[in-house]
């Protein structure tokens, strides 16, 4: 006969309530360890997936997603002069938040360089990667969008032609990526008013010195557009990545690259780190808080329940001691129940998050690893549980039950 099945059966709505409790908060627990997950792989999705050894950036930054960074687009061609460079390609990141269909939209928009980069190495769940130099978008599941969709980006409009899915930036924002060009059209994009007064501006400027008024050719193209103005350039890019040939060691590049002094350059361990312990360690840290505290409450609260449920075998414990039961018979009762108490919790926690995760805002990545960790926490925690429950079992005397 097991005394602890016959004594759940007794007690049952008030047992399967408490596990249900144990498993939420479980269920908590897992959330927070998947949401963590989760952002160290949006984190680094670009930086896994691009294929890039090194990253130049402007000098002095750490990269183009952790802050701003701006390099002329022409560095490429000096980069691919250096021994050890097999391809150098512009990369271009920005946020935008836009209206779409009546709701905000924002997204993560990182630019291609066209042809070069097609966006191949992006994994597709349905349509294709670009196919022109202008007008056509990626985007992911996550920003709501169709194959098919347009979207009025600057004074353009782009066509969805390819989703992916996973693809979210650190902040949870989904990705669309674009060629380079049309990136920069939007990060630097412009109403034609303040088009008409930064010309204006340039003209009058030009007007008030010296070489403009010996030169008025020069206030003519000054007032013109910006492309036809020698001392302006074209779009900076954020960083260029590198790729570099078989057997090219990336130290002895990133030694090169780094001692000119207009750039700053890092490898693709570097990178991570700087993703990893850089924009996400406040929110790591936080989470890891959170998550420490729920699994005291969790504790907590389970041993609470097992010692009331022990307080009510008190008598019961009391005629079972005065039978002859052994003090290992009383033990088996309340440990038994205990685990059971966290394994019903921890297959409330599992089934409940498999429904519930995948509507949260930001992805929750469960992997085996975290399933195993968290049924090993249960165990600890159901055996520490019950330790007051036995304490108290163990100082009831035979004889109360005569009394």
């Amino acid at each position: 006969m097991n005394l602890a099945y016959h004594d759940i059966r007794h007690q049952f709505g008030r047992f399967m309530l408490t596990a249900v409790g144990i498993g939420l908060l479980l269920m908590i627990v897992l959330g927070m360890s998947g949401i963590y997950r989760g952002m160290i792989d949006d984190a680094l999705v670009v930086v896994d997936h691009i294929g890039a050894d090194l990253w130049v950036v402007q000098q002095g930054t750490r990269g183009p997603f952790a802050e701003v960074s701006r390099i002329p687009a022409n560095l490429e061609h000096r980069l691919l002069a250096v021994p050890g460079v097999e391809h150098a390609r512009g990369f271009v990141s920005h946020n935008v938040q836009r209206e779409y269909k009546g709701k905000p939209l924002r997204m993560n928009v990182q630019g291609l360089a066209w042809p070069e980069d097609k966006g191949h190495w992006v994994k597709l769940v349905a349509g294709r990667s670009l196919g022109q130099a202008h007008y056509e978008m990626i985007a992911d599941v996550a920003l709501g969008l169709q194959l098919g969709d347009k979207l009025d980006l600057g004074k353009d409009t782009y066509t969805v032609v390819g989703l992916t899915k996973g693809m979210v930036f650190s902040g949870g924002d989904g990705i669309a990526f674009f060629t380079m060009r049309d990136a920069q059209s939007i990060q630097f994009d412009n109403s034609a008013e303040s088009i008409r007064l930064e010309r204006a501006a340039r003209g009058q400027r030009a007007a008030d010195q010296d070489i403009g008024q010996i030169q008025p050719l020069l206030v003519q193209r000054g007032a013109g557009l910006s492309a036809d103005i020698p001392a302006m350039g074209p779009p900076m890019v954020s960083a260029v990545v590198v790729s570099l040939k078989d057997g090219a060691n990336p130290a002895s590049v990133a030694s090169i690259v780094s001692s000119w002094p207009d750039v700053s350059v890092h490898t693709q361990a570097e990178q991570r780190h700087l993703m990893v312990r850089g924009m996400i360690d406040k929110a790591r840290r936080q989470i890891g808080l959170f998550r420490m505290l729920l699994i005291i409450i969790s504790t907590i609260i389970m041993a609470l329940i097992i010692y009331t449920l022990t307080l009510d075998k008190i008598h019961d414990i009391a005629m079972l001691k005065l039978m002859g039961a052994r003090n290992s018979m009383v033990i088996g009762l309340i440990l038994q129940q205990s685990l059971l108490l966290g394994m019903i919790g921890f297959g409330i926690a599992w089934y409940s998050g498999g429904f519930l995760f995948p509507k949260f805002p930001r992805r929750a990545l469960i992997t085996s690893e975290d399933l195993f960790g968290l049924a090993l926490m249960v165990v600890v925690i159901s055996v520490l549980s019950s330790l007051l429950g036995i304490r108290k079992a163990m100082q009831v005397e035979p004889n109360k039950v005569l009394s």
